[in-house]
């Protein structure tokens, strides 16, 4: 307890050069951040090993971040060395360590779950080239059928028209229309076999 006396005395002291002026404690010049290094090397000496023991348990034994923690807590204790100037740092410290690792917490909540590149591989996308090569490859087929052949086709499955109205836009029989397109759609397999294509 002595030590954590001689702590606060310190930081009392500093306290008072930075807020009060080096005049006031017989100092040359100005105390910032830098000349806090020997209560920084203090507080570290006398409370990281139980603040660390206290930030793992905190982060469920993960070490990385409970180191974070410690850091940061002792950042903040040599940022604001009022506030432990007056009383024992200890209790300020480890509750400055519970509120970072429960706003580390809720800020990991408040993300999406982070996923590495390998889960990309295992979504299945659809390959779009090989379903262009083979409708250009299926026209080219269609290209190659008779006139009256690929009129049929062209209305029967593309426009979706029944046999009656693909006979009355085409002007012929219905059964016409059916025998064409039996003819039609026999041709065509051919030329998808030729392509390497049919099923």
């Amino acid at each position: 307890m002595r030590f954590a006396a001689q702590v606060n005395q310190k930081v009392l002291t500093r306290v008072h050069v930075s807020v009060a002026g080096p005049e006031s404690a017989g100092g040359r010049g100005p105390q910032g951040p830098v000349s806090d290094e020997a209560l920084v090397r203090a507080l570290y000496s006398e409370h990281a090993g139980p603040l660390l023991r206290y930030a793992l348990h905190l982060t469920s034994g993960d070490r990385q971040r409970a180191e974070d923690i410690v850091q940061e807590t002792l950042l903040r204790a040599w940022l604001h060395p009022e506030a432990i100037s007056e009383r024992p740092a200890r209790p300020w410290l480890f509750a400055v360590a519970r509120n970072l690792a429960v706003d580390a917490y809720r800020a990991r909540r408040a993300r999406p779950h982070e996923v590495g590149e390998g889960a990309l591989d295992l979504l299945s996308a659809p390959d779009e080239a090989d379903r262009a090569l083979e409708s250009w490859a299926v026209a080219d087929a269609l290209r190659s059928l008779r006139p009256e052949h690929r009129r049929v086709l062209l209305e029967t499955y593309y426009r979706g028209r029944s046999v009656a109205e693909a006979a009355s836009v085409l002007g012929i029989p219905a059964g016409t229309v059916k025998s064409r397109t039996f003819y039609a759609l026999r041709a065509l397999k051919l030329e998808l076999e030729e392509r390497g294509l049919a099923p």
